[in-house]
């Protein structure tokens, strides 16, 4: 038998391995790995046999603990609303100006608001409830029906153009598409309300555009174009646009419509919830 070769470096015995000069060396992993390994497998095993682990075609093996993870969520669930069945009693009692009015009826129902709301309504309104476009930033001064907690509450409940019976609905005419105007005249529109909102347009335009705005428009946006509430027609004079208050923006409008839709909540969330929401709205820094 041929002795073996050992490294002078380490002093270990080398596997007869070479490559390019590089020697391979028999240095087996401590028995402390290998026993640690070994009690893993035991472990995996016993767990297996203990814990719910192995998917089956229509279920999984339950273990002989019995234990599941959905019922002890399912009872976290019926604990956590044991905890706050008091204060939502009491939200359910009190009117929304009540709830302002008690410090922590109005602090737990922020509090539900805003994970009411981040369920719910922000993948429109954005996290915070600053909006984008076609989607109304809720923390401005700016409502097209109403901004008061009631208003707000009433507009969670139907919604707006939604199914439900009793939704504020109001539409906007396309313009140009259902060939109400011309394209002429939707241009000077656009100049009118360019004008109006104190921005750069075309005088000559704008004042042919303001007969036009008054003939066409002023039922929902008033001769001034500040907007009519009842009717959801937005203030057309100030910065504030929900679609875009460029020429170009503007004209889409004008030509196409815009006429957006939200979902109306009274079957999807409780009454508690939708005030916990109107609260928590109006509490974002726009409400009136």
């Amino acid at each position: 038998m041929a002795e073996k070769e050992i490294d002078e470096l380490t002093g270990l015995p080398t596997t007869g391995h070479e490559w390019d000069g590089i020697k391979e060396l028999n240095s087996p992993i401590p028995r402390w790995w290998i026993y640690t390994f070994y009690v893993t497998i035991v472990w995996g095993i016993a767990f297996m046999i203990a814990m719910p682990s192995i998917p089956l075609v229509n279920d999984y093996t339950k273990g002989v603990l019995g234990f599941s993870q959905r019922d002890s969520v399912r009872q976290d669930i019926v604990d956590a609303r044991a905890a706050q069945s008091g204060f939502r009693d009491r939200i359910e009692q009190a009117s929304l100006e009540e709830i302002r009015d008690i410090p922590d009826l109005f602090d737990f129902a922020v509090a539900g608001g805003k994970s009411a709301f981040s369920v719910n309504c922000s993948q429109c309104h954005g996290a915070g409830g600053a909006g984008a476009p076609g989607f109304p930033n809720l923390n401005d001064d700016a409502w097209i029906w109403g901004g008061n907690p009631d208003e707000i509450f009433d507009t969670i409940r139907v919604g707006i153009r939604s199914d439900h019976p009793d939704t504020r609905f109001n539409q906007m005419p396309a313009f140009l598409a259902d060939e109400l105007l011309t394209r002429e005249e939707v241009s000077d529109v656009v100049e009118h309300v360019l004008q109006i909102s104190g921005q750069d347009h075309d005088e000559d335009a704008a004042g042919r555009g303001k007969a036009v705005f008054v003939e066409q428009c002023s039922s929902c946006h008033q001769e001034s174009g500040k907007g009519v509430r009842e009717l959801g027609g937005p203030n057309l004079t100030d910065a504030i646009w929900l679609y875009g208050g460029s020429r170009d923006e503007i004209r889409k409008t004008v030509a196409t419509a815009r006429n957006g839709v939200m979902p109306a909540w009274e079957d999807r969330l409780d009454e508690v919830t939708r005030k916990q929401l109107a609260t928590y709205v109006h509490a974002l820094g726009g409400g009136e």
